[in-house]
């Protein structure tokens, strides 16, 4: 289920235990909604490289092995980003109780937790939350993406080595006639 909210006023009320998409250009942020217009969500430690803009928050992210949970108001952790609704895996998976999920990342908040961009991420956090499993659906798409490109490009240099091989071979035909 997606629904878009604009900033600071809802089209449709968040719940307690909703997931929260934040799209911060690059990648996408997530956090968990535990009422009260706040929420709890996991983001690694304040980088220099932050000052870059969207490259920053890209290297911040990729160089952090830890990250604390953090409690905020919405406003705070959404700034000037678009953001939704998007509890992504209610089709597939059965979410926790909502009392469970807001008291168990309540219970979080001011832990520092191991951080990988790939393994374990901010969206890993909030899905372990919600239906006791992390998944990272954003992890996923990118290795989808990045192994059609290895293929791509594994399949452009096959082609051009048969295609040189091919041109070698009708030369040397050429020059036996």
């Amino acid at each position: 289920m997606l629904l878009l909210f604009s900033l600071f006023q809802f089209d449709s009320e968040p719940k307690p235990g909703d997931l929260i998409e934040i799209f911060r250009g690059t990648y996408k942020h997530w956090a968990i909604y535990i009422g009260g217009h706040e929420v709890v969500h996991l983001i690694p430690p304040t980088n220099p490289a932050a000052d870059l803009g969207p490259i920053g928050d890209l290297l911040t992210l990729f160089d952090s092995n830890t990250a604390t949970v953090r409690r905020q108001k919405i406003s705070d952790v959404v700034g000037s980003s678009r953001f939704q609704i998007n509890n992504l895996l209610d089709d597939d998976r059965r979410p926790r109780e909502p009392h469970v999920i807001v008291r168990d990342a309540c219970r979080m908040v001011g832990q520092e937790l191991p951080y990988n961009a790939a393994t374990y991420n901010c969206e890993h956090f909030v899905t372990e939350l919600r239906y006791g499993d992390a998944e990272s659906r954003q992890v996923q798409t990118a290795a989808v993406i990045g192994g059609v490109a290895v293929a791509g490009v594994a399949l452009a240099v096959l082609g051009a080595a048969l295609f040189s091989s091919y041109n070698k071979d009708d030369n040397t035909r050429r020059h036996h006639k």
